[in-house]
């Protein structure tokens, strides 16, 4: 009777251990990485990157947002590998620097993540995030977008993480605002993980939202097409100002690489 009961008990923890396991997330080892960017060259890899210039203007002025800034080819540099943004005030006007993969490299779901330093004060707002590869056929927010990271100056020790979709877009978006002390202090890893079910935000490996409509339709769910990534700092703007901090300038923008996983 005791063989028996202990045979009972250990096939029990038998079949606990395993259903545990099934259930598990994904892990490093469950991933290939597919696409990195460690900023180990001496300049920006064109074969890699875009720069978008301008104010958006004459079809997007102020880049839809009534953003200040004028993005240039003069605003970043690569140093000790790792890509440096700088925001400035030159005159009357604020510089910075946008750049994307559109066209270039673009990716269908997986573990996208970037590892970053922020800037501080009124009025900056860096970005790492993603928009649907056709948005030059069906629009804005039609295709989607996925900002894995937003900070805004006007709130220290806060990340916004969001969805934009047709169902839910501009202030009306799905987002998730997470208080992280200190989050301006050093670097700090930033992370999507991306699949056909559902999108997990998690910062420093914590998840803090998670964005998956039960019934997914053209609507709240346009991502289950590619998406391209994008990197910015801009000013002011809807969500970044409207007031501006002149004192802070100039305010950098540090991103040491960004890496995409896929399932073996």
């Amino acid at each position: 009777m005791k063989l028996l009961t202990l045979f009972c008990i250990l096939l029990l923890s038998f079949s606990c251990s395993k259903s545990t396991n099934a259930q598990e997330p994904e892990t490093s080892t469950d991933l290939k990485l597919i696409w990195e960017e460690n900023f180990d060259s001496a300049s920006l890899n064109k074969a890699d990157w875009n720069l978008e210039l301008g104010n958006g203007c004459p079809n997007n002025c102020g880049w839809g947002n009534n953003e200040r800034q004028v993005y240039t080819t003069n605003n970043h540099q690569i140093k000790d590998g790792k890509l440096i943004i700088t925001a400035k005030k030159e005159g009357d006007k604020y510089t910075s620097t946008r750049m994307t993969t559109q066209n270039k490299h673009q990716f269908q779901y997986g573990t996208i993540e970037a590892r970053a330093k922020l800037p501080i004060g009124q009025g900056i707002w860096p970005a790492f995030w993603m928009l649907g590869a056709n948005i030059s056929e069906v629009g804005w927010p039609q295709c989607g977008e996925i900002d894995i990271l937003e900070y805004v100056g006007k709130e220290p020790e806060t990340v916004y993480t969001t969805i934009h979709t047709t169902d839910t877009h501009g202030e009306n978006a799905s987002s998730q605002k997470t208080p992280f002390k200190n989050i301006e202090e050093g670097f700090h890893n930033y992370k999507v993980n991306w699949t056909a079910e559902k999108i997990e935000f998690l910062v420093d490996n914590k998840l803090v939202y998670t964005y998956a409509p039960l019934e997914k339709t053209e609507s709240n769910w346009p991502f289950n097409k590619p998406q391209f990534i994008l990197l910015n700092m801009a000013i002011g703007g809807n969500f970044g100002g409207p007031e501006v901090d002149d004192s802070i300038f100039p305010q950098e923008y540090i991103v040491d690489y960004i890496k995409v996983y896929q399932t073996k």
